[in-house]
């Protein structure tokens, strides 16, 4: 007979990932604009297209922060790298012509820091509200044996409209 495997058996820690969320819910929240729906936590993000705009175009775009993650992690500052994220991806739609409406970020470690997960979504919200976007959503994965400690990855995806 086999026993059921929950996820601290899978190296997942739980209350970790309960007590990032619960540090960077008002972050998120400070970034929310007119256009922002739903509550801090849902599985997907909402907006809405602002209203008055004929015939909207949807601008999107998916960045990372390449290998500046590494002085990042080895300056153990995590935050600028949450800022410099948001600027990677706006500057793609900007080009465009496109106005950053929302973003959505992805943080996956090997070892879930609460504080670290705090630090970088600090980041990411002062470069959402520097650029006028909400931030309606994203994902923080803990992967054991993925990442080794404290090395993370970063990504973020935009979608503005012109």
């Amino acid at each position: 007979m086999s026993v059921p495997l929950d996820y601290r058996d899978a190296g997942v820690d739980i209350d970790a990932a309960d007590a990032a969320k619960q540090r960077i819910k008002a972050l998120v929240e400070s970034t929310f604009t007119a256009g922002a729906r739903g509550k801090f936590g849902g599985f997907g993000g909402q907006f809405r297209v602002p209203p008055g705009m004929r015939a909207p175009v949807l601008v999107s775009s998916a960045d990372g922060v390449g290998t500046k993650i590494k002085v990042a992690i080895e300056a153990n500052r995590h935050d600028t790298i949450g800022h410099d994220l948001v600027n990677h991806c706006a500057n793609d739609i900007l080009v465009k012509g496109a106005l950053p409406l929302f973003f959505l970020d992805y943080v996956a470690f090997g070892v879930l820091v609460p504080e670290v997960v705090e630090s970088v979504v600090r980041g990411v919200a002062a470069g959402c509200r520097e650029n006028t976007c909400a931030l309606v959503g994203g994902e923080t994965a803990e992967m054991p044996g993925v990442y080794t400690p404290p090395d993370y990855d970063l990504a973020g995806f935009i979608v503005g409209c012109v």
